[in-house]
């Protein structure tokens, strides 16, 4: 009997298909957490900027644009003869702010207005010295007796101006959820810092509302925030029982955390004798609507609520004392963008194959 001839190939090539897809999904995978690795690492080692960062010149020193070479703080005498004014940019109850030139560069000079308010101004001053690093705009001289201070200039301005940037052409690919999300996260870590800071825990006074708020911030022209104005910004001390007040007329709104508002109800004038001090969980009720701002309504910014909405309920605790730090605010956010992009780049993972 003749033997019928068996077809081999035939009989291997459905098992050898699946074999093949599930390799280069296997591959596709592990491009994709390889991508997501290195992407989330050189995020979080710009976004965690550490308090003393390497890349800082010695107290007392600054390094400006390309420069490598660290230089001293421009004195009095130097300030006079090297810097010059060009325009008025702004002016707040404290000081005058100018747009200057230094050496072909663009700088920003303060000074003050008030004589009244001189103290305000040296606090400012004092603080912006004590806490140079990649949270805080750079310093690059100052003189006391004039009351003047020069620091970096950062064209795109203040963060009041942030939806407008990102309607130019040039930043319209930065209109993202990610890119806003990124946004919200350099905010809640310069919040951190303050709160750790090396001279202690600081609470940012200078935030009754939302536009006052985004008024203490810039936006680098690397996209990152940082904190500008450092004119109220006093020390909690637990250990010794120092707690604060912002200023010492009465706040009113629901921008301001519920122990920052008059307790004895409309029917007894403020007295800021007997208003209650309060601690740095003032600062993490606002957090919620500062990200709010960032997050705006581009597409995928509701989901990104929607995932923040349970850390955003716990900063909104009446309860100072349940609301969490900004360490485990930040630690929220970065998951939720861990996660987010992971579920976003999954689309196009299958989309290989």
């Amino acid at each position: 009997m003749e033997k019928k001839p068996h077809f081999v190939r035939r009989e291997f090539l459905p098992r050898e298909v699946p074999s093949i897809s599930l390799a280069l999904l296997l591959v596709a995978v592990l491009l994709l957490n390889a991508f997501l690795y290195l992407y989330l690492n050189k995020f979080y080692s710009s976004l965690g900027r550490v308090e003393t960062d390497p890349g800082l010149c010695p107290f007392g020193h600054f390094k400006f644009g390309a420069v490598k070479n660290c230089s001293p703080w421009l004195s009095c005498e130097a300030i006079n003869r090297e810097v010059r004014k060009l325009k008025c940019v702004g002016e707040g109850a404290v000081k005058k702010v100018f747009l200057s030139e230094w050496k072909e560069k663009k700088v920003v000079l303060s000074q003050l207005t008030n004589s009244e308010l001189k103290e305000d101004f040296l606090h400012g001053l004092k603080m912006l010295k004590a806490l140079q690093s990649k949270y805080v705009v750079r310093l690059l001289g100052y003189c006391e007796r004039q009351f003047t201070i020069l620091t970096e200039y950062h064209p795109l301005g203040s963060l009041r101006g942030l939806n407008e940037t990102l309607h130019i052409p040039k930043y319209k690919s930065m209109n993202t959820w990610h890119r806003r999300l990124m946004l919200a996260m350099d905010y809640v870590s310069v919040i951190r810092y303050l709160h750790s800071s090396p001279l202690g825990t600081l609470v940012m006074c200078d935030s009754n509302d939302l536009d006052k708020v985004l008024s203490q911030y810039l936006l680098t022209s690397d996209f990152h925030v940082l904190v500008n104005d450092l004119d109220a910004l006093p020390l909690v001390n637990r250990s010794a029982g120092r707690l604060v007040k912002c200023g010492h007329r009465e706040l009113r709104g629901e921008f301001v955390a519920p122990e920052q508002r008059w307790p004895y109800g409309e029917d007894v004038p403020f007295e800021d004798d007997l208003m209650p001090p309060y601690d740095e969980k003032t600062d993490i009720w606002k957090i919620p609507d500062v990200s709010n701002f960032f997050l705006g309504h581009v597409e995928g910014s509701d989901i990104v609520r929607l995932h923040l909405f349970d850390i955003h309920a716990a900063c909104k605790k009446k309860d100072p004392a349940e609301r969490p730090s900004a360490q485990e605010v930040l630690d929220t956010y970065r998951k939720v963008l861990t996660l987010l992009i992971r579920e976003a780049a999954m689309p196009s993972t299958r989309e290989m194959l």
